[in-house]
């Protein structure tokens, strides 16, 4: 580091993403993106964009997204913020409601950008230890000043039920409670944004990357009650008022409304996701039970599996971790792409 950076940036960790392959041929099972490409209607809406405008800035609220995200999810308008995908829309709830706080509680395994956003708003994070099975324990969680939770937890693909998350939320009256829903289009569990009108300390996010496959464009959102809202575009225009482009409005727009595609694509994951689990159990492996768009999977030799998986250009994710050292997290890719997987690991 050199003598110009702050303290804080010194001692940042910063967040480690999948690796991202330049050339063709491979096939990517580490980073939870789409298998399928986005709706037709996405592409109409794009093709339909008046590139003469982009010379203008975009509406700095998403106001028409956020009219049709409320829409899909039955709130109002003045319940939804839009930002520059979930990854934003998370750091600016960090910064909304748990910079310089203490016992700010969320689990030990978990997303990994949680801790680098509690270094960079200087959090007192409290790491939660997940049980030996890997699920939460929600008697853990209270009275805290915060929450954060993503459901289905990543990389486990483990979900909350409802109730629980509800639990979470009763017992935490005096801190904001944060559920990261990136991936529970890929479960049975019901969103927490029904509980929304009851609890005033709940934020739930979620992102259009995953189950709408738009990681590309870069789009996530909250939800919550109105003040909570108000509080978010508050810092965001402390901090970047225009964060989603036209193009990224337009899609986003047209994907929420494709409620067909949306549904046969994600009950496509789904079933390639049982199908998958079901191979690697037939072959002897522990596989965690997922509601996500990935499975978290044990092997003797996981680092080894890795790099057999990456000689035949397949990616996984690997972490060199305490108590998940031994396991890859799988995103699910389509039929024929789960198929070379099970043979590849057949290979072994």
């Amino acid at each position: 580091m050199t003598q110009f950076v702050t303290d804080k940036v010194a001692r940042l960790t910063p967040y480690v993403a999948g690796l991202q392959p330049n050339e063709g041929g491979w096939i990517k099972l580490n980073t939870n993106e789409n298998p399928f490409p986005p709706s037709l209607k996405v592409i109409e809406a794009l093709r339909g964009v008046d590139l003469a405008d982009l010379r203008l800035y975009p509406n700095s609220d998403s106001e028409t997204l956020c009219a049709a995200i409320a829409e899909n999810l039955g709130v109002r308008a003045e319940n939804v913020f839009c930002g520059n995908g979930s990854d934003e829309v998370l750091a600016l709830a960090f910064a909304a409601f748990f910079e310089g706080k203490s016992n700010i509680l969320m689990p030990d395994i978990s997303y990994g950008f949680y801790p680098v956003w509690s270094e960079m708003y200087s959090v007192g994070a409290v790491q939660v230890p997940l049980r030996e099975d890997f699920t939460i324990r929600v008697s853990d969680y209270r009275d805290a000043n915060g929450v954060v939770i993503a459901n289905p937890n990543a990389p486990t693909g483990i979900a909350l039920s409802l109730g629980e998350i509800e639990e979470i939320v009763r017992a935490n009256p005096k801190g904001m409670v944060v559920v990261d829903e990136a991936y529970l289009d890929f479960g049975r569990e019901q969103s927490a944004v029904a509980l929304i009108p009851d609890y005033e300390n709940l934020l739930v996010v979620r992102t259009f990357s995953k189950s709408h496959a738009l990681a590309g464009l870069r789009v996530g959102y909250a939800v919550g009650q109105a003040q909570r809202i108000e509080e978010l575009q508050r810092v965001k225009h402390a901090f970047n008022s225009y964060p989603l482009d036209r193009l990224a409005q337009r899609g986003a727009e047209a994907a929420i409304k494709d409620v067909d595609y949306w549904d046969e694509t994600r009950q496509r994951i789904i079933a390639a996701r049982e199908w998958t689990a079901q191979k690697l159990r037939e072959l002897g492996y522990r596989v965690l039970p997922s509601q996500a768009n990935f499975l978290f999977a044990e092997f003797p030799k996981a680092a080894e599996m890795y790099v057999h998986l990456r000689k035949h250009k397949i990616l996984a994710r690997y972490w060199n971790k305490p108590r998940i050292c031994e396991f890859l997290r799988i995103t699910i890719g389509t039929e024929q792409e789960m198929e070379a997987f099970i043979q590849c690991v057949k290979s072994y």
